[in-house]
C-alpha cells in the first residue's frame, strides 16, 4: 500500500493532531492539516511536531481550513476524520467527503465507538468497500493500539492490506474489532474507569475520589489511577463513552455504565479535567511556584487537598514490587480482608471476567483483550492479570468466591475456559508507586 499523501481533518483536536504527526512520521506522507480555522491550525503544526519528537516533519504538515477540504481530498491517498464524536456530523462529512474521494483512496474515522456501518452508507456505493474505523489510542506516539473496524461493505483484500501498513508502516498494534459500541479497548476501560467513579460516590465519606484512586493506583499494574485517567482523557469524552455503551449495550454491567451524577454537573459546569484547568482533580499553581494537587470533595462540591492515604496492604505491596517479590505482594492482597484491599481485589478480579466477555463478543480471539489492554491503556492486560494472581491462588476459585452476583449472571467457566498463558510479562505493570 503507497500512501503518499494523507487528509487528516480535524487537526485542532489533540487526537487529530496527534495522528496526524503519526502520518508524517512514521508514515513519511505529506499531511493536509484541515480544521475550521486556518491560523489555529497553523498554530497547532508545533504541537504536532513536539506529539512525535520530530522537527524534520514540520515540511511534512500543511495547512488547510474547510473552504480547501474538496482539493485536499482530491489529492489524497488516504484521508482520516478525527471530528467531534457526534453520528450526524460524522455522516455529514462522510457525504461531503465521498463526493470527491478518488477511486483509489482509502477513508476512515477515527471514531472511538460510533457505528462505523452507518458512516460508511454514506459514502457512494462503489466507496462503502474503502471506508474503515481506524481508532488509535492517546497519545498514539506512546500507545501504539489501532482498533482496525472493517463494515459489512469492506473490501477483505484491501483490508489485509491497510492492517499491515498501520501494522509495519505506521508501528501500530493492529487489533481487529467488529462494529460494536465503543469497539473493544474503551469498553473494557471505561467499564473500569466508571465503576471506579461509582464507587467513589458510595464511598465519598472516604474519602471518595482520592480514596479509590489510591486504592487502584500503579501498584495494581496500571500506569495511572483510572479515576485520574478519566480526568485526563476529559469528563466529556468520559460521559460520550458511557453514555453510548449504556444506551447501545445490554451486558451483565450494564448499570456500571450510569454516569454517577456529580459528574455529569462537573460536565454541565465544564469542569472538563486537566485541559479545562480542573475537573476530579485540580492543580493549582502559586506565583511563588508552590503546587497544590486537589481533588473534587462529592461531599462539599469544592476542592481540598489530596490525601495521602497509608493502606498497611498497600504499603506492603510496594514494598515487595519494589524487591521484585510479586508473589508475596498478590500474597499480600489476596489474603487481607480489610475493606480497601477486598475493593482493590474485587475491581482485579472483574477486570479479568469482563475482558474475557467482553472480547468474546467484540474481538476475534482472546489474545484481543491482552493486546487492546497493554497497548491501548498500558494496564497488566487481563491474561497477564490472570497469571499474577495465579501465583498465589486459584483464580476461579477466588472469583467464584468474590465475585457470586456476577457467577449468577453469566457462565464464568465458559470465559475462563479461554484463558491462556499471555505474551506479555505482569512484572513490567506492576510498580511500587501510587
Amino acid at each position: 500500500m503507497n500512501i503518499k499523501t494523507v487528509t487528516v481533518i480535524g487537526v485542532t483536536g489533540t487526537m487529530g493532531a496527534n495522528i496526524a504527526g503519526i502520518f508524517a512520521s512514521f508514515g513519511n506522507a505529506k499531511v493536509y492539516c484541515v480544521g475550521r480555522d486556518i491560523e489555529k491550525v497553523k498554530k497547532n503544526i508545533p504541537r504536532i511536531v513536539k506529539s512525535v519528537k520530530a522537527d524534520a516533519i514540520s515540511q511534512n504538515l500543511i495547512p488547510a481550513d474547510f473552504s480547501m477540504l474538496e482539493e485536499c481530498v482530491k489529492q489524497s491517498d488516504l484521508v482520516f476524520e478525527s471530528i467531534k464524536e457526534d453520528l450526524a456530523v460524522k455522516k455529514e462529512m462522510a457525504e461531503r467527503v465521498g463526493k470527491v474521494l478518488q477511486p483509489h483512496a482509502i477513508s476512515g474515522t477515527g471514531s472511538s465507538g460510533l457505528s462505523i456501518n452507518a458512516i460508511a452508507s454514506c459514502y457512494p456505493e462503489e466507496l462503502r468497500g474503502r471506508f474503515f474505523g481506524i481508532h488509535m489510542f492517546n497519545p498514539p506516539y506512546t500507545l501504539p493500539l489501532c482498533e482496525l473496524t472493517p463494515t459489512v461493505y469492506s473490501d477483505e483484500a484491501l483490508k489485509a492490506e491497510l492492517k499491515e501498513y498501520l501494522s509495519k508502516r505506521l508501528r501500530r498494534t493492529v487489533v481487529e474489532v467488529k462494529d460494536s459500541p465503543a469497539f473493544l479497548g474503551n469498553r473494557i476501560g471505561f467499564q473500569f474507569i466508571n465503576e471506579a467513579l461509582q464507587y467513589a460516590e458510595k464511598y465519598k465519606d472516604n474519602g471518595g475520589i482520592d480514596y479509590i484512586d489510591a486504592l487502584l493506583g500503579s501498584f495494581t499494574g496500571r500506569t495511572m489511577a483510572p479515576i485520574n485517567t478519566s480526568d485526563f482523557v476529559g469528563l466529556d469524552v468520559h460521559k460520550a463513552i458511557v453514555d453510548n455503551l449504556y444506551d447501545n449495550t445490554h451486558d451483565y454491567a450494564h448499570e456500571t455504565f450510569v454516569l454517577p451524577e456529580y459528574v455529569q454537573k462537573l460536565v454541565s459546569d465544564g469542569k472538563l479535567g486537566r485541559k479545562s484547568g480542573g475537573g476530579l482533580y485540580k492543580l493549582i499553581k502559586y506565583d511563588n511556584g508552590f503546587r497544590r494537587q486537589t481533588v473534587y470533595d462529592i461531599n462539599t462540591g469544592l476542592y481540598r487537598d489530596v490525601i495521602p492515604y497509608a493502606f498497611p496492604f498497600a504499603d506492603k505491596m510496594k514494598k515487595y514490587i519494589a524487591e521484585g517479590d510479586y508473589s508475596k505482594a498478590f500474597e499480600r492482597l489476596v489474603n487481607n480482608h480489610s475493606q480497601e484491599a477486598e475493593i482493590c481485589l474485587t475491581f482485579l478480579l472483574k477486570y479479568i471476567v469482563y475482558s474475557l466477555y467482553a472480547t468474546e463478543e467484540v474481538g476475534y480471539n482472546v489474545e484481543a483483550a491482552d493486546d487492546v489492554m497493554a497497548t491501548g491503556f498500558n494496564w497488566c492486560p487481563p491474561l497477564a492479570m490472570y497469571e499474577a494472581l495465579s501465583t498465589v491462588a486459584d483464580v476461579p476459585a477466588l472469583i467464584k468466591e468474590r465475585l457470586p452476583e456476577i457467577c449468577q449472571r453469566i457462565d464464568v467457566d465458559h470465559y475462563l475456559a479461554d484463558v491462556q498463558p499471555s505474551t506479555y510479562d505482569y512484572r513490567r505493570y506492576f510498580k511500587s508507586g501510587r
